[in-house]
């Protein structure tokens, strides 16, 4: 009979069996976060900073980006790593995105690029208890592999808004992106749940470029806007965000996207849309 997804890595976890590989003909199955409520109480979650990095699902014996495409991380990278499905995000700091998107991106991995990069895990999927129970398992995980490019993502309890609200400021006054409010009494789960949420000063969502519009008066002969097209079908544009070089070699049609935006106008669209980053593919 074959062993579910959760056996196996509760077997892997008391050290009874090797985890088995997620296929990688298919997304491996993760939990995605919600948009938290203004004046959401943070007492019933353990709170934790949005990093600004690449995710990354490791299966005990694979590194795979959240698409399923597996990442060309150096031997010694992964050979630290515990036979144990881990999913994290690789990092290199704030604001530094694009750097370590390029650096892990990379067909063959360049050993000094990936020497500072590090890999900061903050979900175990499939483990047996409550998110309080993994969170101790992800400590205990990291302290016996004993390497520094292996790390837990900082999870405290905050008593209050208050406390929320300034440790929110905090993080953003140092360059972060915002909180993640993970339920400390849910067990693991998969897809997008309230059980996750996303704290942050603005929205995000993802979009597919369908047309390029040039740029006029000083943007002449670059990008004035990307033609983008959301998953329920509607297209709107967006037009600010991009970099000067981001302007004269723009995202080509048929890429995916992600934008910040602020609410949304009358008829549903992103209002003050702007553009964030490009995808990883899937």
């Amino acid at each position: 009979m074959r062993m579910t997804l959760f056996l196996a890595v509760w077997l892997v976890r008391f050290g009874l069996c090797a985890a088995a590989p997620i296929a990688s003909s298919s997304p491996p199955p993760v939990l995605l976060a919600r948009e938290a409520s203004a004046g959401i109480d943070p007492a019933p979650y353990w709170v934790s900073e949005k990093l600004d990095g690449v995710r990354a699902v490791w299966d005990g014996k694979v590194l795979r980006f959240r698409s399923g495409r597996r990442i060309a991380a150096p031997a010694w990278f992964v050979a630290a790593l515990p036979a144990q499905v881990l999913d994290g995000e690789l990092w290199l700091g704030r604001g530094r995105f694009a750097e370590v998107s390029a650096r892990v991106r990379k067909a063959e991995p360049v050993d000094a690029e990936w020497r500072a990069v590090r890999y900061l895990i903050f979900e175990l999927p499939g483990a047996p208890g409550d998110f309080s129970a993994r969170v101790v398992a992800m400590r205990a995980l990291v302290a016996s592999a004993g390497v520094p490019w292996l790390g837990a993502v900082a999870q405290a309890r905050l008593p209050d808004r208050a406390a929320l609200a300034s440790r929110l400021a905090e993080v953003l006054a140092a360059g972060g992106e915002g909180l993640m409010l993970h339920r400390a009494d849910a067990p693991y789960l998969t897809g997008r749940h309230d059980a996750l949420l996303k704290l942050k000063p603005w929205q995000d969502a993802e979009a597919i470029v369908v047309a390029h519009r040039p740029g006029q008066g000083r943007l002449a002969g670059r990008l004035g806007a990307l033609e983008v097209r959301m998953a329920d079908g509607r297209q709107f544009r967006i037009g600010t965000g991009f970099s000067d070089a981001e302007r004269a070699s723009p995202p080509p049609v048929g890429t995916q996207i992600s934008f910040r935006y602020r609410g949304l106008t009358a008829s549903g669209l992103p209002r003050f849309a702007s553009f964030w980053r490009v995808r990883e593919p899937l």
